[in-house]
């Protein structure tokens, strides 16, 4: 005779791995059910908390009881108002760092933290950090006026530097120091600058020395993207490098010129460039990036992956490509606008032609895929590791002509990796050949791609 269980009947683990295979939507409806239903979906709904200003982060913190932020796995703050100004209070009376502190201290098991600040926190925000043990992935974006409310460079450094194991850290926006950029003071072309901020205490491994070359003391990194940052600290090409850096993404100060900013690309992957696996450029680099090699090891000679973001001067797509050529590069990721498409496909073309015609097949040995991806904004230029969201909105058709160049484009690579094998393409070459280049194009998300809002 057969028994039937019911909901109610359930083991309470049961219940929560039922709910884990839920999306949210059904979640929520979960929890209305009943008292029981509801704390069995807790974990679940506040397992990705999204706090969008300031004024609901008070609101969070008042009305959401502390017991569930145990269930915390991915949080993400920010602290501009709820007018979207991004001025926020005061950080002398440090109100927001308060409540930052507070709402951490009661999430012991992040694991991703992005922070979105309007101004910066007070140092006494730093000590939080070395709690939180579970934490490996740390976003911290500068979201308000570079010159009325800098980010300091020394606070950032610290407050990554106090995360035990700290693995992936992304910075937007981050500020100099005037105690170590001093030759910066009143010079054009007048870099933003932090002053005052000698009060940050020293930490227990990189001393006073809170400069963002100091990052690369930091053992446990492995992926580090710096993005709109002056990096021209002579440090970089000095500091001694105690991490394994397997991702590294760079972009440039809108302060500096594209020269000065490729010098300052080309000094740091000098220096961690013989670890680096993937690299996401927003400058052209020259054969100059191997004169600045730190290690006995060549830079470059692991790089397997090359992303090309929108701001990638189409112009260098040639000789950049050439630069990185002699190293094991498989993949080729390309963001563009659609109105660059026809110009980046062009420019792969003209590239993959001279190499060509020089009869040089090391790249084509190993390279297996192009993808050009389209983007409408700058803040979708994310990638890998680094992207926003884990689920990449559906791909759209784009219009006729730049899908022609994609195909052509699909088919010259398809031609020299054949011939770089020294025969016909195989059949299975050929099955597989649609995905050597790929085209993607973003389209609005479904209901169930959004992030959860708490």
């Amino acid at each position: 005779m057969s028994s039937t269980t019911t909901w109610s009947t359930l083991p309470v683990e049961m219940k929560l791995s039922v709910v884990d295979l839920l999306d949210f939507h059904d979640v929520k409806s979960l929890s209305l059910v009943n008292r029981e239903a509801y704390s069995c979906t807790v974990p679940s709904i506040f397992r990705h908390v999204k706090i969008p200003d300031y004024e609901a982060l008070r609101t969070y913190l008042s009305s959401v009881p502390k017991s569930n932020n145990q269930y915390v796995r991915r949080l993400q703050i920010c602290t501009t108002n709820s007018a979207g100004q991004m001025l926020a209070p005061s950080v002398d009376n440090h109100p927001i760092t308060d409540v930052v502190a507070e709402l951490l201290a009661h999430c012991p098991q992040v694991e991703q933290l992005t922070l979105n600040l309007a101004a910066s926190l007070h140092r006494s925000i730093i000590p939080v950090f070395r709690q939180l043990k579970s934490l490996n992935s740390l976003t911290i974006n500068h979201c308000g006026d570079e010159q009325l409310a800098p980010l300091s460079e020394r606070l950032v450094v610290a407050i990554a530097a106090s995360v035990p194991s700290l693995s992936r850290l992304s910075l937007d926006r981050i500020t100099r120091s005037a105690l170590h950029a001093p030759d910066l003071v009143g010079v054009y072309p007048f870099i933003p600058l932090v002053a005052g901020d000698e009060d940050i205490p020293d930490h227990p491994l990189l001393g006073s020395e809170l400069r963002l070359p100091s990052l690369l003391r930091l053992p446990t990194l492995r992926k580090l993207r710096i993005r709109d940052t002056h990096l021209g600290d002579s440090q970089w090409s000095t500091t001694p490098v105690a991490c394994a850096l397997e991702v590294l993404d760079l972009g440039s100060c809108y302060h500096a010129s594209p020269e000065f900013n490729r010098e300052c690309t080309e000094r740091i992957m000098g220096n961690v460039g013989h670890t680096v696996d993937e690299f996401a450029l927003n400058t052209a680099l020259t054969p100059q990036t191997f004169k600045y090699a730190q290690h006995n090891e060549a830079p470059l000679k692991r790089l397997r992956k090359i992303h090309l973001t929108p701001l990638f001067p189409v112009g260098n797509v040639v000789d950049t490509l050439s630069t990185l050529s002699d190293s094991p590069i498989e993949q080729l990721s390309v963001q563009c606008y659609e109105d660059d498409v026809l110009d980046i496909c062009s420019a792969l073309s003209d590239f993959l032609s001279l190499r060509a015609e020089r009869g040089e097949q090391a790249l084509y040995k190993h390279l297996t895929e192009i993808t050009v991806k389209t983007v409408s904004d700058l803040a979708d230029g994310l990638y890998g590791p680094f992207a926003l969201d884990g689920k990449l909105p559906a791909a759209t058709t784009l219009p006729q002509e730049c899908a022609k160049a994609v195909r052509e484009l699909q088919d010259f690579l398809r031609d020299l990796r054949s011939a770089g094998e020294g025969g016909p393409t195989s059949a299975s070459a050929q099955s597989s050949s649609a995905a050597d280049v790929d085209i993607e194009k973003p389209s609005q998300p479904h209901a169930d791609q959004a992030p959860v809002e708490a």
